[in-house]
């Protein structure tokens, strides 16, 4: 199967997915104690990997737009643009693609070795229902921790380009720090905070259903772990232009 057609199916397979976990999330009973251990394994897991992802992208940023802006002799916008790139586009996006191919990928591998070796038939034998066991408490805790590992990247973003600004540019760090203050709105908190949640929503689903459709053995959880790497890059880039374009139209 192609990389083309393996996403036209992920994304048809997985619409019925989502709509019975929609159902299952808001109707009792939750399992707590598994969606906290999900939120310790996908949000505390994922963390190093964020954080040095986003603290080194906000140096870069500012390293090179200080450098361009030089050439204009505007150096002093170094915060805006930070700023605003980090809480817009590069902090939810870059944090998506980094846990989307940690915790996606580990989904899919997890749920899929389960399916190969009938431990997920063997729940449906016992009438326990597997999209309320399995996927439910991953689908919650990847909706509750994107959004806060993307906080944390966007501050640890502006940090690192606070510290080029001042340590290399020269810039008095109360006045990077009031320019970034000034550049952020509340449609630029509300869009960036919107993003990491449409973005979960797609990296649970996508890697639950690769998981529990898993077949073949050892050689197929693999096929499904790399289905879900390829979808969730895609789908993330796709759901980030159509939420971009929503919001610059309102």
């Amino acid at each position: 199967m192609n990389p083309v057609t393996s996403l036209l199916v992920n994304i048809g397979g997985a619409s019925q997915l989502a709509g019975e976990s929609l159902v299952r999330m808001f109707t009792p009973p939750v399992d707590g104690q598994e969606t906290l251990r999900q939120l310790d394994r996908i949000g505390v897991g994922s963390l190093n990997l964020t954080n040095i992802t986003a603290l080194f992208t906000g140096m870069v940023l500012a390293l090179q737009t200080s450098y361009t802006l030089a050439t204009f002799g505007a150096k002093m916008y170094i915060g805006e643009i930070v700023a605003l790139s980090l809480v817009r586009e590069l902090g939810p996006v870059l944090t998506a693609l980094m846990v989307g191919g940690r915790v996606g990928s580990g989904i899919t591998a997890e749920l899929g070795s389960m399916t190969v070796t009938e431990q997920v038939d063997a729940l449906r034998s016992m009438a326990a229902d597997p999209v309320r066991k399995l996927v439910v408490p991953r689908l919650w805790a990847t909706l509750i921790m994107l959004p806060l590992l993307t906080i944390l990247a966007d501050a640890l973003g502006i940090f690192g380009g606070l510290m080029i600004s001042v340590f290399q540019e020269g810039l008095p760090a109360s006045f990077y720090i009031q320019r970034v203050f000034r550049a952020l709105t509340f449609d630029d908190i509300v869009m960036g905070v919107t993003k990491p949640i449409v973005f979960a929503f797609l990296i649970a689903i996508i890697g639950c259903y690769n998981g529990l459709t898993a077949r073949g053995g050892a050689d197929g959880v693999g096929r499904a772990t790399t289905n879900t790497v390829y979808a969730v890059a895609i789908l993330v880039l796709l759901s980030d232009f159509l939420v971009t374009k929503l919001f610059m139209s309102l």
